[in-house]
Protein backbone atom coordinates (compact mmCIF):
# COMPACT_ATOMS: atom_id res chain seq x y z
CA UNK A 1 0.00 0.00 0.00
CA UNK A 2 1.29 3.28 -0.98
CA UNK A 3 -0.23 6.27 0.46
CA UNK A 4 -0.18 9.95 -1.24
CA UNK A 5 -0.89 12.96 0.54
CA UNK A 6 -0.65 15.70 -1.88
CA UNK A 7 -0.32 20.03 -0.69
CA UNK A 8 0.17 23.32 -2.12
CA UNK A 9 -2.93 24.08 -4.11
CA UNK A 10 -4.45 27.24 -3.45
CA UNK A 11 -5.68 30.32 -5.80
CA UNK A 12 -4.12 32.51 -8.25
CA UNK A 13 -4.61 34.77 -11.08
CA UNK A 14 -3.55 34.09 -14.72
CA UNK A 15 -0.15 34.53 -15.46
CA UNK A 16 1.03 32.74 -11.83
CA UNK A 17 2.73 29.84 -10.58
CA UNK A 18 2.21 27.26 -7.92
CA UNK A 19 4.16 24.34 -6.60
CA UNK A 20 2.32 20.90 -5.85
CA UNK A 21 4.06 18.42 -3.69
CA UNK A 22 3.03 14.86 -3.46
CA UNK A 23 4.27 13.06 0.23
CA UNK A 24 4.66 9.58 -0.99
CA UNK A 25 7.53 7.33 0.54
CA UNK A 26 11.52 7.04 -0.05
CA UNK A 27 10.91 3.88 -1.72
CA UNK A 28 8.24 4.86 -4.01
CA UNK A 29 9.64 7.45 -6.15
CA UNK A 30 12.57 6.10 -5.73
CA UNK A 31 11.05 2.85 -7.63
CA UNK A 32 7.60 3.67 -9.14
CA UNK A 33 6.14 5.54 -12.27
CA UNK A 34 4.68 8.78 -10.37
CA UNK A 35 2.02 11.20 -11.78
CA UNK A 36 0.00 13.78 -11.56
CA UNK A 37 -3.57 14.30 -12.59
CA UNK A 38 -6.20 16.31 -12.63
CA UNK A 39 -10.05 16.42 -12.65
CA UNK A 40 -12.62 19.07 -13.32
CA UNK A 41 -16.31 18.28 -11.92
CA UNK A 42 -18.47 16.73 -14.12
CA UNK A 43 -15.37 16.64 -16.90
CA UNK A 44 -12.89 12.83 -17.19
CA UNK A 45 -10.09 12.87 -15.13
CA UNK A 46 -7.08 14.36 -17.73
CA UNK A 47 -3.16 12.94 -16.95
CA UNK A 48 -1.23 15.62 -16.64
CA UNK A 49 2.44 14.40 -16.43
CA UNK A 50 4.05 11.22 -14.73
CA UNK A 51 8.15 10.45 -14.01
CA UNK A 52 9.12 7.10 -14.53
CA UNK A 53 11.82 5.36 -11.58
CA UNK A 54 15.06 6.19 -13.99
CA UNK A 55 13.84 10.29 -14.40
CA UNK A 56 12.40 10.13 -18.02
CA UNK A 57 9.20 12.76 -18.01
CA UNK A 58 5.85 12.96 -20.20
CA UNK A 59 3.49 15.52 -20.12
CA UNK A 60 -0.01 16.62 -21.96
CA UNK A 61 0.40 18.91 -24.66
CA UNK A 62 -2.00 21.11 -23.03
CA UNK A 63 0.73 21.80 -20.26
CA UNK A 64 3.95 20.91 -22.00
CA UNK A 65 6.19 23.80 -21.59
CA UNK A 66 4.44 25.35 -18.39
CA UNK A 67 4.57 22.59 -16.08
CA UNK A 68 7.69 20.67 -14.41
CA UNK A 69 7.44 17.18 -12.60
CA UNK A 70 10.45 16.94 -11.00
CA UNK A 71 11.12 14.08 -7.45
CA UNK A 72 13.32 14.25 -4.45
CA UNK A 73 13.95 10.45 -3.40
CA UNK A 74 15.70 11.23 -0.19
CA UNK A 75 12.72 13.24 0.77
CA UNK A 76 9.95 10.52 -0.85
CA UNK A 77 8.46 13.74 -1.94
CA UNK A 78 6.94 14.44 -5.81
CA UNK A 79 6.35 17.52 -6.95
CA UNK A 80 4.62 19.44 -9.40
CA UNK A 81 5.53 23.25 -10.42
CA UNK A 82 2.87 25.15 -11.98
CA UNK A 83 4.07 28.04 -14.02
CA UNK A 84 2.25 30.47 -16.61
CA UNK A 85 -0.71 28.98 -15.24
CA UNK A 86 -4.81 29.68 -17.63
CA UNK A 87 -7.94 29.90 -16.59
CA UNK A 88 -8.36 26.32 -17.97
CA UNK A 89 -5.83 24.76 -15.46
CA UNK A 90 -8.47 25.04 -12.33
CA UNK A 91 -8.91 21.68 -11.37
CA UNK A 92 -8.55 19.11 -8.43
CA UNK A 93 -4.87 17.97 -8.53
CA UNK A 94 -3.89 14.21 -7.75
CA UNK A 95 -0.68 12.35 -7.27
CA UNK A 96 -0.62 8.91 -8.56
CA UNK A 97 1.76 6.31 -7.99
CA UNK A 98 2.41 3.05 -10.52
CA UNK A 99 4.17 0.06 -8.63
CA UNK A 100 6.75 -0.35 -11.97
CA UNK A 101 9.92 1.30 -12.88
CA UNK A 102 8.21 2.85 -16.07
CA UNK A 103 5.19 4.73 -17.10
CA UNK A 104 3.69 3.85 -19.57
CA UNK A 105 3.33 6.20 -23.04
CA UNK A 106 -0.18 7.15 -22.48
CA UNK A 107 -1.06 8.92 -20.01
CA UNK A 108 -3.56 6.83 -18.29
CA UNK A 109 -4.90 7.07 -14.99
CA UNK A 110 -6.03 3.28 -15.10
CA UNK A 111 -2.84 2.25 -14.88
CA UNK A 112 -2.13 3.74 -11.72
CA UNK A 113 -3.44 1.62 -8.07
CA UNK A 114 -2.65 4.26 -5.70
CA UNK A 115 -4.06 7.79 -5.70
CA UNK A 116 -4.08 10.77 -3.05
CA UNK A 117 -6.92 12.99 -2.21
CA UNK A 118 -6.36 15.56 -4.25
CA UNK A 119 -5.50 19.28 -3.69
CA UNK A 120 -7.42 22.48 -5.34
CA UNK A 121 -6.10 24.44 -7.96
CA UNK A 122 -8.35 27.61 -8.97
CA UNK A 123 -6.74 29.94 -11.59
CA UNK A 124 -8.97 33.18 -11.65
CA UNK A 125 -8.55 35.39 -15.32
Amino acid sequence: QVQLVESGGGSVQAGGSLRLSCAASAYATSNYCMGWFRQVPGNEREGVTTISRYGTTMYADSVKGRFTISKDNAKGTLYLQLDSLKPEDTAMYYCAARPWDTCVVVLRGSDFPYWGKGTLVTISS
